[in-house]
């Protein structure tokens, strides 16, 4: 290996493993013995390289911009990911407002901060969970240990600064929420999960403006392929990347319109075979056999097509746009129909073994050697 490849090593591990070490170590000896092991410089920086510098470069460069059934595909939902976005800014916003505090603010403002605070641990989990291993060790475990550390802190600054506070001064709310705050931390952590409520109705609320919806905290996640909360992996069982791209689309257009004949295996997975999609593939089988050079050209040319329809799947997996094309290739269909039985002898039996498993072709040849 040239020295390239040990210098991108060693930055990679300065850069990203080392900090999160670091945070691990500190977070263990906190454990054990209450005291944190770096001075308040180096806590910054590593705070600054853990809750800043890695998340931004990981949305940046994993969380693409649109879901992708053949390439990396967005982490969070396109239409959804700004309710996460927002969360997690003003999770990052209440962390450091609480590191660099030099004395306790309003008892309202504390128990948001400490809100945010509590609210981004099961936030970095879902998102680890997301995301999936070895991302989530590097960047979500460093930074669910600095939040701990962080509630720890304030949870120490709150009960030496209530032995000089007046507990009896300020209306009902502040009173109720220095109560809170100088509650025993098992009966105060779960306190201030159930006010999380209220603080998420409230952001989500104000996200309403922006297009955002009721349920987009949820959907940030769901709506996705291929990720851990995804649920959106069937809208590509239909799809090969370079394969007939717009006939396939068609095929899941409405029964009655479009009328599927069988299922079919493509590439290891089930597809929703109907006329027209045979005919295409037995069309471009007759065509690699006998015009081989010919079918690469149009192959490679139908791909630009195939790409197109993938940056948008979202669109064409629409049952009414799928009958339009349905409709817009049928004289392509037709055309197809005319070369097989044309130039090929038998062009029923090469349609209809389209799309069939190994198994199938398998069993239909040693049938035809027996009859």
């Amino acid at each position: 290996m040239d020295s390239s490849f040990y210098y991108s090593l060693a930055v990679f591990i300065l850069c990203f493993l080392l900090p999160g070490i670091m945070i691990t170590i500190d977070f263990i000896r906190f454990l054990f013995t209450g005291k944190r092991l770096y001075n308040r410089s180096m806590q910054a920086i590593l705070d600054f390289a853990a809750i800043i510098v890695f998340p931004a470069l990981c949305l940046l460069f994993l969380d693409e911009s649109e879901n992708d059934c053949c390439d990396e595909s967005a982490i969070f939902s396109p239409e959804h990911r700004l309710t996460i976005y927002i969360l997690i800014l003003l999770c990052v916003i209440f962390y450091f407002y609480s590191s660099f505090k030099k004395s306790v603010g309003s008892p309202v403002l504390e128990v948001i901060s400490n809100c945010f605070l509590l609210l981004a641990i099961p936030l970095n989990g879902f998102i680890s969970y997301q995301v999936g291993f070895p991302i989530a060790l590097v960047w979500n475990l460093p930074i669910v240990f600095l939040f701990i550390l962080q509630l720890a802190q304030n949870h120490r600054q709150l009960l030496e600064y209530s032995k000089e506070m007046d507990p009896t001064s300020g209306g009902i709310i502040v009173r109720l929420a220095w109560k809170i705050l100088q509650l025993n931390p098992f009966v105060k952590i779960p306190l201030l999960l159930i006010l999380c409520l209220p603080l998420m109705v409230l952001i989500t609320a104000v996200l309403l403006l922006f297009g955002q919806k009721p349920d987009s905290i949820v959907r940030a996640f769901t709506d996705t392929y291929k990720h851990g909360f995804s649920q959106l992996d069937y809208m590509c069982d239909n799809v090969e990347c370079g394969g007939h791209f717009l006939c396939s689309v068609a095929a899941n257009g409405h029964k009655g319109f479009v009328k599927p004949e069988r299922y079919g295996e493509r590439g290891g997975g089930k597809i929703i075979c109907n006329r027209q999609l045979l005919v295409s593939n037995a069309f471009e089988e007759l065509m690699e056999q006998r015009l081989p050079k010919i079918h690469k050209v149009i192959r490679h040319n139908y791909n630009k097509v195939g790409n197109l329809v993938h940056r948008h799947y979202g669109i064409f997996n629409n049952k009414f746009v799928a009958d339009a094309v349905y409709v817009l290739m049928k004289p392509l269909e037709w055309f197809f129909v005319l070369v097989l039985y044309t130039f090929d002898s038998k062009p029923e039996n090469r349609i209809a073994r389209q799309y069939l498993s190994a198994k199938d072709r398998k069993s239909i040849r040693e049938k035809m050697k027996v009859h």
